[in-house]
């Protein structure tokens, strides 16, 4: 990884925007900002993007890197990674077309599905299309989830057990987006595989989500890490070491760096079937990520201070590119 100088290296750390996650990034950005000084940084500046002045602010700061602490979208999906791109100045995690790929739910079916990666069947409907309840059910079963196309943090997501109840379900997710994704619903146990790295990417341990909820909603998320967390995930070994090569696989195929966290379900049959990658994964003190690191030895602010390493590391790659 790349060696830096963590009192001379200034740190723009961009949180806040204009999606649903608005309030979940800055306490993401909380919990960044305190790890970065811990492991050394002296000069981070906290910063909304939807404020007044923003991107004057950033070019004219000097700024050796930017750590994205944003979610959803503007922050996830490749939009403030063009700017960045713009400015010259680097970045964490992914680079704009993976982020892309990864917060559009039907493109990185394709990706998977391309890559060997087992997900869901689905069909998108948009605010324009006229669909026909009767043959989504027949084709997709009963239940199913449907959920908006680039959303994150389970918004707009419903878990639909009849026919007459498809209609109200995705209104509701066209209300978060312009198109919805609904999508089989597979059954079995919750897990989820953060990775980390650029080249050589790795997976860390297996996280189980137990939630005594009908999924993984938005209540549940945020509710204390130990209520809900179980690591490493209760699976026969061959499984728990496909679950691993699978995201890592995902983390590859979209193009991930830096870190990616990919949402499985395991059936009875013992198959991790993917439902998502979240390129910039939560940083709150009840998020997966940090709580799996912890648990494979990496303490909160090491693991901020790799994602900024990772971060210039990637930068000086693309100049040699180039």
């Amino acid at each position: 990884m790349a060696d830096i100088d963590v009192t001379a290296c200034k740190v723009a750390l961009l949180c806040g925007g204009w999606s649903d996650e608005r309030e979940i990034s800055f306490q993401s950005a909380e919990g960044c900002e305190k790890a970065l000084h811990d492991a050394g940084f002296t000069k981070v500046d906290r910063m909304d993007v939807a404020e007044k002045g923003f991107v004057s602010r950033l070019e004219a700061g000097g700024y050796d890197v930017a750590f994205i602490a944003m979610h959803g979208k503007y922050g996830e999906d490749g939009c403030v990674q063009g700017l960045l791109e713009i400015l010259g100045i680097p970045y964490t995690f992914s680079k704009v077309l993976p982020s892309a790929m990864a917060a559009e739910k039907d493109v990185a079916k394709m990706v998977y599905r391309e890559a060997g990666i087992p997900t869901p069947e689905g069909v998108t409907v948009s605010g324009d299309d006229s669909y026909d309840s009767a043959d989504l059910v027949a084709r997709l079963g009963l239940p199913l989830f449907v959920k908006p196309v680039s959303d994150g943090s389970s918004y707009g997501v419903t878990k639909v057990t009849s026919e007459a109840a498809l209609p109200d379900a995705i209104s509701c997710a066209l209300a978060c987006d312009d198109e919805a994704l609904v999508e089989s619903c597979v059954e079995g146990m919750e897990i989820t595989v953060p990775v980390i790295g650029n080249d050589e990417p790795r997976a860390l341990p297996v996280v189980e989500v137990v939630t005594g909820a009908e999924f993984y909603d938005l209540k549940v998320k945020y509710e204390p890490a130990e209520l809900h967390h179980v690591i490493p995930a209760r699976l026969p070994e061959d499984v728990y070491a496909t679950a691993q090569d699978l995201a890592l696989r995902a983390h590859v195929a979209l193009g991930c760096s830096g870190a990616s966290r990919s949402d499985f379900i395991v059936t009875k049959e013992g198959v991790p079937v993917i439902l998502e990658t979240n390129v910039i994964p939560g940083m709150t003190a009840s998020s997966l990520l940090p709580d799996c690191a912890r648990r494979a030895g990496i303490e909160f602010p090491e693991l901020c201070r790799m994602f900024v390493e990772y971060a210039l590391e990637g930068a000086d790659a693309g100049k040699r590119r180039g």
